[in-house]
């Protein structure tokens, strides 16, 4: 029964005054309602939710709970989730849709749970796209050592900054640190979380107002929209313009240290761009003694990192931190997984006073890998000594495959697309001789020839985009109205996989797409 509400009106009844208490119901009974209403009547019973309402979250979750099958969730988690389904049903019908039952509203709610705990493992990518270190595709697969290594690192303890002998704190990254030296000839190393973070650190030897000198040509963007003169800025550094965007030599870095003190040479790798015609660097060597005259000190950011000499493969030299120290770079960084191909990772070697000092530095902490990163960098690092860098190393094994192998792939996958299509005479398939490229912004305008198919059928874009939408996600591109799929990046492990999602994608374009529809028109230039 509800709180008293009491008749305060006098004698005439049309001047009834109704006085509600404090405990009263906000809203008072209607007036058509107390006339026409017998006194002994009780209130309706609860009503059915309107054809244009969902029910209640509460029938919701009863539901949902006696669906569920796994551990339960926390009623938190799952009246979260039971709210969200209810909003969206609530949208649904004010934009016309009819109602749907509620035990399909529970499932609904199921099914999000566990797709949040589905959502932990990203779709699976085939990489065909001839971009060996695709960024946009998370640069490089690990090798298999590093893998593991990461899986043991992730799965219980383990002696991260702990002297087993002693029992007394340890270095935290000695391990890969360990590696880099052995490899590079440095005298130190220090590991950081990926090169911009290397730079950003390294810079900030020539401390607050300190002079650092950078080649005009080198005072680019080095990706993400962070910029070299930004990064010493940021440093509290001086930033000395040197030279011309074209042309610098080493006695225009001479001047610079007549004019103005400087502590700093800077020399930053076009790892993502290339110069050609009219134009000349300083002689590393030459500036190196240079700067070492004057009293300042050399970084080399080399970006890409190459340990193993490019100029083997077909393609040319890129400097390795050996060569650059060799040259009389004091500091280099370079990252750890782009050529490299280990985890992202920042990469700094050289003198040894210069790496303790980083090493102190307070922003190397907020810098610092995480176990799981040192463990996998330590495995790729220790594969380089083992001698088994181009057998295990992803990275490494596409760049070093020989073009006839990737031929005989490539006829064998255009023999099976053609079997699919075989009945649909505007459709066709060829294998193909194309150009890989490293990526990565590494060895930019070099190129690796490589192998592939070229499939036409209806529309590429259409068809591209069945690929992308696929599981695995199938990358190619588009050339001259057809879909290239270059096998170059493409692990032989996953040919029998790559066959399935193109059989399945080229069934449906079957389907929905009649044989004589015109072809979507490619970009201008052709390639995508």
């Amino acid at each position: 029964m509800g709180p008293p509400v009491f008749n305060t009106g006098g004698a005439t009844l049309d001047v009834t005054r109704w006085v509600r208490l404090p405990c009263a119901p906000a809203r008072p009974p209607a007036a058509e309602d107390r006339m026409t209403r017998p006194a002994t009547s009780r209130p309706s019973p609860t009503r059915r939710p309107s054809p244009n309402r969902p029910p209640s979250v509460e029938r919701v979750l009863t539901l949902a709970r006696e669906g569920l099958t796994d551990a339960p969730p926390t009623h938190e988690a799952l009246a979260r989730v039971a709210r969200e389904v209810i909003a969206d049903e609530r949208e649904r019908l004010a934009a016309g849709a009819s109602i749907r039952p509620v035990g399909e509203l529970a499932a609904e709610v199921i099914r999000r749970l566990d797709g949040l705990v589905r959502e932990r493992a990203p779709r699976a990518v085939i990489n065909a796209t001839g971009v060996i270190v695709h960024t946009n595709l998370g640069r490089a697969p690990w090798p298999v050592a590093a893998i593991e290594a990461a899986d043991a690192a992730a799965r219980g303890y383990l002696l991260l900054e702990m002297d087993p002998e002693t029992g007394r704190r340890g270095t935290r990254s000695g391990a890969a640190e360990a590696h880099l030296v052995a490899l590079t000839g440095a005298a130190d190393a220090l590991v950081v979380n990926n090169n911009a973070a290397a730079v950003a650190l390294a810079v900030g030897l020539a401390g607050r107002g300190g002079g650092i000198a950078v080649s005009r040509g080198e005072l680019v963007e080095i990706g993400g929209g962070v910029r070299i003169p930004e990064i010493v800025r940021r440093a509290g550094a001086r930033l000395v313009e040197v030279g011309t965007t074209n042309r610098t030599r080493a006695a225009d870095f001479g001047d610079a240290f007549g004019i103005r003190p400087v502590r700093v040479v800077l020399r930053i790798h076009p790892s993502n761009f290339r110069q050609s015609g009219f134009t000349e660097s300083p002689d590393p060597r030459a500036l190196a003694e240079l700067a070492h005259a004057h009293g300042a000190i050399v970084i080399d950011d080399l970006g890409s990192g190459a340990l193993l000499d490019t100029a083997a493969y077909g393609l040319a030299h890129e400097p390795t931190p050996a060569d650059a120290l060799a040259d009389g770079a004091d500091i280099v960084t370079f990252s750890g997984d782009k050529l490299l191909g280990g985890p992202q990772a920042g990469l700094i070697v050289g003198r040894a006073d210069l790496i303790g000092r980083l090493r102190r530095d307070p922003l190397a902490r907020a810098m610092r890998p995480d176990k799981v990163t040192l463990a996998a960098l330590a495995a790729t690092l220790g594969l380089y000594r083992a001698g088994r860098a181009v057998a295990e190393i992803p990275v490494w094994r596409m760049i070093a495959l020989p073009a006839a192998t990737l031929r005989t792939r490539a006829d064998a996958l255009a023999r099976m697309v053609a079997a699919v299509i075989a009945r649909d005479s505007s459709a066709s398939v060829e294998a193909v001789e194309l150009r890989a490229t490293v990526g990565g912004g590494s060895l930019p305008g070099e190129t690796l020839p490589s192998c592939g198919v070229a499939i036409r059928r209806g529309s590429a874009d259409r068809l591209l985009r069945r690929l992308r939408s696929g599981d695995p996600a199938i990358i190619g591109r588009i050339a001259d109205g057809a879909v290239l799929l270059d096998l170059r990046t493409v692990d032989p492990a996953d040919d029998d996989r790559l066959a399935a999602a193109l059989h399945t994608a080229l069934a449906a374009a079957a389907d929905d797409a009649p044989p004589d529809a015109a072809p979507e028109p490619a970009a201008p230039g052709g390639e995508r």
